[in-house]
This record gives structure tokens, sequence and C-alpha cells, in this order.
């Protein structure tokens, strides 16, 4: 297997695009990631004539800019393999069989980011990969929620370490869409699911494990409710510091044990935690 693609063509729009059966798109379509007020269509060669065509269709959006770049220049590079804690995680298109030590247990994840950003680097991930290692050794922990799943790698993670159900929630369709490739990748179809949702809308759900490596503004809301304490244990990431400071002021309210914290490059921080029983 090869990387996926040579070169990405990325059209930025201004607005929302409206999914329609009559978008026109062909199979060098890839996927539209969206945010509150902007599109990012991504294709795998130019497809001036289709967003033009978009752009008729919906006049609410506004071509921005584009781009075209390497795909490795996108995702920032991607390594061969990348080794954190027990895990070892690798590209499809990377045969790496040589280089996983099985005699000492080491785990390993197949993981396409597709264009999603997620590859095992960041700080934030590393540390949470770390946590869940603990957790599992830790706990008798057999569900759990990763709420901003990203590419799944978390949730996949978590399913390797011995979690019988997990479900894996991202509000941008593309990165459910990862997730599920992800998924079909490690066959743990029958372990996991992806959901495209609110992560809001899936707390209420309990679960012995919580990931949640997110956006602060919707951490607080997941951690300002009760249903938050539905959980045996608890993973908390992607704080800024002085987001760290607010979690663990609203954690000392709740009858819930802090069993350790992170620092990534004195920018990042995660929390492991326990609620009490």
């Amino acid at each position: 297997m090869k990387i996926p693609y040579n070169t990405l063509y990325i059209y930025y729009l201004e607005g929302q695009v409206k999914y329609r059966k009559d978008l026109g798109f062909g199979e060098n379509f890839i996927g539209n990631w969206q945010e509150e007020d902007s599109s990012f269509l991504f294709f795998d060669s130019p497809a001036d004539d289709d967003v033009q065509n978009l752009l008729e269709k919906q006049p609410h959006l506004i071509l921005a800019d584009s781009y075209n770049m390497d795909y490795e220049e996108w995702q920032g590079g991607i390594d061969p393999f990348i080794e954190i804690g027990s895990f070892i995680v690798y590209p499809p298109w990377n045969d790496i069989d040589n280089n996983i030590d099985k005699e000492h247990n080491q785990i390993p994840i197949i993981l396409d980011p597709g264009v999603v950003f997620g590859t095992g680097t960041h700080f934030t991930t590393k540390d949470c990969l770390e946590a869940i290692e603990i957790a599992c050794y830790s706990y008798n922990i057999k569900t759990a929620s990763d709420l901003g799943s990203g590419t799944g790698l978390l949730s996949l993670a978590a399913a390797k370490s011995g979690i019988d159900k997990v479900i894996a929630v991202d509000f941008n369709f593309l990165a459910a869409k990862t997730t599920y490739n992800n998924i079909l990748l490690n066959n743990f179809e029958n372990r996991i699911i992806s959901v495209q949702g609110l992560a809001q809308d899936f707390i209420c759900r309990p679960v012995d494990l919580l990931i949640t490596n997110i956006h602060y503004d919707v951490m607080k809301d997941i951690i300002a409710v009760k249903e938050f304490l539905n959980t045996k244990v608890f993973i908390l990431s992607g704080l800024l510091r002085s987001q760290f400071r607010e979690v663990l002021y609203q954690l000392s309210k709740y009858p819930v044990k802090i069993i350790k914290t992170w620092e990534g490059d004195g920018i990042w921080h995660t929390v492991l935690g326990e609620v009490a029983q």
C-alpha cells in the first residue's frame, strides 16, 4: 500500500457547505473539514470547475483561497512508525513487522490519518496514550467513550488495551469517517463504533473510562454537568495552562481523586483521575 495522496488540492470557503445530492463532486473529492464559519474542501486533483459549480448552487459560500501541497507537507511529515509507551503507531503503507517487539508485548496500531490531524506526535496525544495504559492496568475497565476522537487513535489504543466496547464521537463528519476507516484497518468494528455528533450529547452515557482530548470550550461544558461523574476513570486533555487550572478548580468540587497530571512542552496539560464510587 502506498501513501494515499501525492498532492492535496484544498479550497478554503467562507461559510458551511450544505450537503446535497447534486453537488457534482467526482471521485477526486476526499472530504470536507467544517469549522463554525468555514469549510475546507479536499481533492486529490484540481477541482476548480467543481468548486465553481458549488459556488453557483450555494451563493452564500465565498472562495477565500486555494492551496496545493504534498500530503506529507499537509500532515507535517509522516513517520514510518511512532513508539509511545507500549504502543507502536504506523500508517498502513509502511510494513514494520520487523520493528515490533513481540517479546515485550508491544502493541501495534495501524493509523491512516487521511487529511485529519492526529498522527500521535502531539504532546496531548502521547500523554493520553500513557494515561490509557495506566488506567487499563490499574482498573477493571470494560467500556469507554472517546469524545473528540479525531483520527480515532485513542479509541484504538483503548480497544487494544483490552476495553470491550468503545464509542468514538466527533462533531466533524470527516473525522468520524476517518475514525471508522481506522476501525476497519484494525479489525475492531465489533468493539468500536464511530459516531458524528456533539460530545456534550454523549456525556450522559455511563462508561468505565471517559477520554476527552478536546477544545476547552467543549470540555468545560462536559465537566460542568452531574453526568460527568457517571464514570470510574477520566482523562481530560488538550488544556492550556490557565484552562488546566480552571479544570482542577472545577474537579475540586467533586468526589474525585487526581491520579496523575502531565505537562507537555510547558504548554499542554493532561489529567488522569478517578471518581469515588
